[in-house]
């Protein structure tokens, strides 16, 4: 990724647009996402999904934490038997503590694609509005292009988050 873009530099040139204008822009995704309003809701959507998850799994942890201290403080008087069931409930709690988290993961990461999707399929409308309309050659992803430095000037990002905000690139 990080010669993506003299790359794409070197291609333009080579194949002829040299002799036309090239105009680069680029857009920060990420920065957009976090202020545009749809995204500062589903950010909020995320963050109490993940505090009512995290809370159930915080109990569980705790239950599980006592039930060790608990065969921890008692197994020198136990029988093998019962000390070897004990440590398999023990054991299947904590596997079921670990499936949960990671089902709990997997959740989350779903809610926040379906949650940014139509975010980006409308930014990504409206940069093909901007693209076209201001005859850009091509618009970069600052982080997905590797954009290390870049005059300010080229940077859309604000006008993508005004627009967004503005109602534009709505089906």
């Amino acid at each position: 990724m990080r010669y993506l873009v003299p790359l794409l530099c070197g291609l333009l040139f080579t194949t002829g647009i040299a002799s036309a204008e090239i105009k680069l822009g680029y857009v920060d995704l990420q920065r957009a996402l976090m202020e545009v309003e749809d995204g500062k809701k589903a950010k909020q959507q995320l963050e109490t999904m993940k505090t009512t998850r995290q809370k159930k799994l915080d109990a569980s942890q705790n239950e599980l934490r006592d039930m060790q201290k608990s065969l921890e403080a008692q197994q020198a008087f136990m029988q093998e038997d019962v000390k070897r069931q004990k440590q398999q409930e023990f054991a299947q709690k904590l596997q079921q503590l670990q499936a949960t988290y990671v089902n709990l993961q997997k959740e989350l990461a779903a809610e926040e694609a379906k949650l940014t999707k139509g975010i980006y399929d409308r930014m990504g409308r409206i940069l093909n509005t901007i693209g076209k309309k201001n005859s850009y050659t091509m618009i970069l992803e600052k982080s997905q292009s590797s954009v290390l430095w870049a005059p300010r000037h080229l940077d859309l990002t604000n006008d993508l988050i005004r627009r967004y905000n503005a109602g534009e690139g709505k089906k």
